[in-house]
């Protein structure tokens, strides 16, 4: 491992949670005794009868104190009127690669449809191959989303397309040069016309016809949406089981809820790599609170098997990882705050705790999560 003492000291961060990784690494290597692929059949008979019916009448999620729990459900309708022509023009502009300064990249380049609407790297590049250090979020909730990317920074869509435009670490766009140049492409003006007049395109106009596209996004319906109309009969034994412990032990309904599973709040997962090179200190930059040191928001599970790698920085790659992480309960937030470091140590959320899940159970419950 080429790293510094100072990186890989055990009492570090990211020496801490190396060998955590190691641990979860043997873990997913060796079978556990007695393992097995489905629970037995009278369990699973038990589970069957007790989520027979819609998800209001199925056995309550066990909550740590200072939970936001909704129920499951089908996802709701879009929260605003949709026009087809802002929606087309939206996304002609997302994938329009001339936005950029060097007219190569697309809003479309780290939010791919065909990956989730992410680009399926563990951070994304931008202008001159520039990486960045937070992994592209999905877009398939956009609409939903309060407190968009991944520190909560931004309030609106339209705010959110703005950031990334002008970003000289992703699209690196000017401006004064994307007016310029959209007001002189007569089927841009065209289009715009029928929206603002024949006044002048501003990057506002730009901004606004993107969002309408984003808010268009919703998630593309599964076996997890046939479980609202035909119940849990389109589960498998495992699956099923699977949903049962994300309610319950496995404790991830604390923070997955709703119809698109994310309470839209901000936790510490113990990823910050805090006092390191790594370090992101997460919704503290935003707030300059404590409580919100390597806090992160918490990101819908709707169609998840297609935004891999997970975490804001794209550290597991898989979803077998990601269980093993939080069965553990998250990651080290035993930091001492070092001499001139503006953000004290990051506090260890309250919702996470080790939870212990058996081969069995992790199995299930990632069952579980390739059903969403």
């Amino acid at each position: 491992m080429n790293c510094s003492s100072r990186e890989c000291s055990v009492t570090s961060p990211i020496g801490s949670l190396m060998l955590a990784m190691s641990a979860i690494a043997l873990a997913l290597a060796s079978p556990s005794p007695g393992s097995r692929a489905d629970p037995g059949d009278g369990e699973v008979a038990t589970l069957r009868a007790l989520y027979a019916g819609q998800p209001d009448s199925w056995p309550r999620p066990w909550l740590e104190p200072g939970a936001h729990f909704a129920e499951f459900g089908p996802v709701p309708s879009l929260p605003t009127p949709q026009v087809p022509e802002e929606i087309a023009l939206g996304q002609r502009l997302f994938e329009e690669p001339r936005l950029s300064g060097s007219r190569q990249i697309a809003c479309a380049s780290c939010h791919n449809a065909e990956l989730g609407f992410t680009d399926g790297l563990r951070t994304s590049f931008g202008h001159d191959r520039k990486r960045g250090r937070r992994n592209a979020s999905s877009l398939i909730a956009a609409a939903w989303t309060h407190g968009l990317f991944w520190d909560g920074r931004e309030a609106t869509l339209e705010g959110q397309v703005l950031g990334p435009l002008s970003d000289p670490l992703e699209m690196a766009g000017s401006r004064k040069r994307i007016e310029r140049w959209i007001n002189r492409e007569a089927s841009y003006r065209d289009a715009f016309a029928e929206r603002i007049g024949a006044r002048r395109i501003r990057l506002g106009d730009i901004a606004g016809m993107i969002a309408a596209y984003e808010r268009s996004l919703t998630p593309p319906r599964n076996r997890w949406d046939r479980v609202f109309t035909q119940g849990v009969s389109a589960f498998s034994d495992q699956q099923l089981r699977g949903l049962h412990l994300f309610r319950t032990k496995a404790g991830c309904a604390n923070c997955h809820s709703g119809p698109l599973l994310t309470d839209n709040r901000f936790h510490n997962l113990g990823l910050s790599f805090y006092g390191t090179e790594r370090q992101d200190l997460g919704r503290w930059n935003v707030t300059g609170r404590p409580e919100d040191v390597g806090a992160f928001r918490t990101p819908t599970l709707r169609g998840l098997i297609h935004t891999r790698p997970y975490m804001h920085n794209g550290f597991f790659p898989f979803l077998e990882p990601v269980v093993m992480f939080y069965s553990g309960g998250g990651g080290p937030n035993d930091a001492v705050q070092a001499p001139g470091e503006a953000a004290p140590p990051p506090q260890a959320d309250p919702l996470l705790k080790p939870r212990d899940l058996t081969r069995e159970e992790r199995e299930a419950l990632v069952a579980f999560l390739q059903a969403l």
